[in-house]
């Protein structure tokens, strides 16, 4: 196969996988963050991802707040994305570099799903600051938790909270830490 039809379907792939990823990310993370479900993007969320979800909590029990459902779909779903990758490119890798990869990739995916809402945070602070929506408010709830010990840490300046620089600056650098044990480089 040509490689710019390959890099285009591994791309397809990619994008594809990584938005349902995100989906059951959301999933796994806002329980743990004490979301609203009442939410209407909370439920939206919930409604996406439920048909997956239910069936195998049956089987796969959680174990506390650890929806362990909703981590295996996301594992399968990245592993097969994975796989499917290797199959384009034409390689192949054994079951252990593929697992460790699926999540490094999933861990990788939650960080920056983090730094996006708190980009998307910074952003919001100075458009529209103060007002509410279903989104604003999912927001919030992913980005004040890890927030708040740096706030303690180092206070508003002038009134400017500038939390969110360092905490972006960790999360890069453990970015840059996870992203050496993707041992496939994909």
């Amino acid at each position: 196969m040509p490689s710019n039809i390959a890099s285009a379907l591994v791309f397809i792939v990619n994008a594809l996988t990584s938005l349902y990823l995100l989906l059951l990310l959301l999933r796994f993370w806002l329980p743990w963050l004490r979301a609203d479900f009442r939410n209407p993007l909370a439920q939206g969320i919930l409604k996406l991802t439920s048909p997956v979800i239910i069936p195998l909590r049956r089987i796969v029990p959680s174990f506390g707040r650890l929806d362990t459902a909703t981590v295996l779909v996301a594992f399968i779903v990245q592993y097969l994305a994975i796989l499917l990758i290797l199959l384009i490119m034409g390689t192949t890798a054994t079951f252990s570099a593929i697992s460790i990869t699926a999540i490094v990739k999933l861990m990788l995916l939650s960080l920056n799903l983090f730094m996006f809402a708190i980009f998307v945070r910074i952003i919001l602070s100075w458009v529209s600051p103060g007002q509410y929506n279903p989104a604003t408010a999912i927001i919030t709830t992913l980005t004040e938790p890890v927030l708040r010990p740096v706030r303690r840490l180092i206070p508003p300046l002038g009134g400017f909270d500038i939390s969110p620089i360092f905490v972006i600056i960790g999360l890069g650098a453990l970015t840059r830490v996870l992203m050496g044990f993707n041992q496939l480089g994909l």
